[in-house]
């Protein structure tokens, strides 16, 4: 008789959690850290009959519960759980839904390659696209699922094929043969976004050499009608020569094997190797863009020309010594984009006149060199400050002051004395064709891998 009762209270308790209200109840508790462990195993004890509620708790943009609690439950549910999301994609209504459902959708791993594999052929491109997301986030064990991914670099739907491309990008070196393959016979729809990811992953030497020549070809195009356009990145660094000499300027600083590229290329490449400074196996310094002659000025950028940085600061310093004394003049700059300071470096006839920085670093003002440049005194006199100063006769607020104009004033420096790239565009009277060119540090480490706009 206890036997048939037990039976009976744990069936009428299943009856009960499976009602909707009590199935919201233990939902609701999974954002209470204090109920969420014994609320996760109840869900997950229900299988398949709590999916539903926990799926519209996901596209409930107003739901207390992030994503990722539902998110851990539904994986260990399992297969009910796949099911029930990617129905909850097709279903999903708003932007912010479709990212709560298509980021849980995704983090099922490898267990659910198979599942990830069969949805790359689903009608609705937000589950292509969410599917194939999935497969990136399964590592290596993803490989299987290689030849699907490929198929959807033709995708019609622009995103899906995005998110395919950058998927195989994840899988590296593995799949450069096959995307050889693509690019030597097609289907032709495949072989544009093939093209990327071959240069994403293996860089020039992945291309063939008709690959190679149709690049260089298109290069040669666009320079027909290219224009000066400003030059900008996160974190921005050049060198500034009074001259059109961009040889003479290249040997004296030794850049070999330059490359005619358009502005946005140039520009393109720097701004990318700048995020890359410091990370993987390169620096950011293997190589510069070196601009045609600009209003009488050419200019050499990249984080190369850093002269503020502890390793760039002093080979900066002599380089821009040893272009002044041939040209005259020599400039160094450095100017954070998102509010990150501001650096200047100005050499005449050989001899360094001033260095300057501002960039938030404790060890700012042991590279101060020389006297304030008359920018700088005009600049303080507007800000009602001695025009010429030192630490000690500063008070505190007038020191803060001057460091926060001084964080943001190298493009005010560089154009009062020359061209800055930052206010270039196609009015800018110009002369020759720019280059990317290697740096004695690149020609002896190579170059980071990459597909740029032109």
């Amino acid at each position: 008789m206890s036997d048939l009762c037990t039976i009976m209270t744990v069936g009428m308790w299943t009856t009960l959690l499976e009602g909707d209200v009590v199935v919201t109840d233990l939902v609701r508790d999974l954002g209470a850290p204090d109920r969420r462990e014994a609320a996760a195993d109840a869900l997950v004890a229900l299988g398949a009959h709590g999916v539903e509620r926990l799926v519209r708790e996901l596209m409930d943009e107003k739901s207390p519960v992030g994503w990722r609690e539902i998110t851990a439950v539904l994986g260990r549910i399992g297969d009910a759980a796949f099911d029930g999301l990617l129905q909850g994609l097709v279903s999903a209504s708003t932007e912010t839904s479709r990212r709560r459902v298509g980021l849980a959708f995704s983090r099922f791993g490898a267990a659910a390659l198979d599942r990830y594999t069969a949805a790359l052929s689903h009608p609705v491109p937000l589950v292509r696209r969410e599917a194939t997301r999935g497969i990136g986030h399964c590592g290596e064990a993803g490989l299987p699922a290689v030849p699907a991914l490929l198929a959807l670099l033709g995708d019609p739907d622009q995103e899906v094929a995005q998110q395919a491309q950058d998927t195989l990008v994840l899988h590296g070196t593995h799949v450069i043969p096959l995307l050889q393959r693509i690019r030597k016979h097609g289907p032709g729809r495949r072989r544009p976004r093939a093209l990327t990811v071959l240069a994403e992953i293996g860089g020039e030497p992945a291309l063939s050499p008709a690959d190679v020549a149709a690049v260089e070809r298109l290069i040669r195009i666009k320079l027909l009608d290219d224009r000066p356009a400003p030059l900008w990145a996160c974190w921005n660094y050049w060198m500034a020569v009074p001259s059109g000499d961009q040889a003479g300027i290249m040997q004296t600083l030794g850049l070999t094997n330059s490359r005619p590229v358009t502005f946005t290329l140039g520009n393109d490449i720097i701004d990318s190797d700048g995020h890359g400074c410091g990370t993987g196996e390169y620096s950011g310094y293997e190589r510069v863009f070196v601009t045609p002659e600009l209003d009488g000025w050419t200019l050499v950028l990249g984080a190369w020309c850093d002269p503020c940085g502890a390793e760039r600061s002093e080979d900066v310093l002599r380089l821009c010594t040893e272009l002044s004394a041939r040209y005259g003049q020599a400039q160094a700059y450095y100017y954070g984009g998102q509010n990150d300071g501001s650096a200047w470096l100005v050499a005449e006839h050989g001899t360094v006149i001033r260095r300057y920085c501002e960039t938030g670093e404790a060890d700012d003002e042991l590279l101060t060199l020389g006297a304030p440049l008359p920018y700088e005194r005009t600049r303080r006199t507007e800000l009602g400050l001695r025009p010429d100063w030192d630490a000690a006769h500063e008070s505190q607020d007038d020191e803060d002051e001057w460091k926060w104009a001084a964080n943001d004033l190298t493009p005010d420096i560089a154009g009062s004395l020359g061209v800055s790239p930052l206010a270039i565009g196609p009015d800018t009277p110009s002369r020759g064709t720019g280059v990317i060119a290697l740096t004695p540090y690149g020609a002896a480490h190579g170059v980071p891998t990459g597909a740029y706009r032109m």
